[in-house]
């Protein structure tokens, strides 16, 4: 059974930092890209971040680019999302997901996700 575990989030100010850490279980971790994608209220769950196997590619959405960073390691089934002056606007419940053996960003294309972590930034 595949699980997808999220774990960090939390109540912080405008300008401040979290990391965002997700086990994965149940799967062959090195084999799927890895993303994160965020919901807000009354919003469509957006992605923020992605990033391949090997970790050597990445993609971020504009709007956290230079702010947010994505990593894995592979040894240890977890794949992060640091996060760096949030503003409030990030606040949103973040997700993780893994697509096996190809590259995307598209919600519906994932084949695993997690519960969410919620992530309120307060200004």
């Amino acid at each position: 059974q595949v699980q997808l575990v999220e774990s960090g989030g939390g109540l912080v100010q405008a300008g401040g930092s979290l990391r965002l850490s997700c086990v994965a279980s149940g799967l062959t971790f090195s084999s799927y890209t890895m993303d994160w994608f965020r919901q807000a209220p009354g919003k469509e769950r957006e992605f923020v971040a992605a990033i391949s196997w090997s970790g050597v590619t990445t993609r971020y959405v504009d709007s956290v680019k230079g702010r947010f960073t994505i990593s894995r390691d592979n040894a240890k089934n977890t794949v992060f999302l640091q996060m760096n002056s949030l503003k409030p606007e990030d606040t949103a419940v973040y997700y993780c997901a893994a697509a096996r053996d190809r590259w995307t960003t598209t919600p519906r294309d994932m084949d695993h996700w997690g519960k969410g972590t919620l992530v309120t930034v307060s200004s």
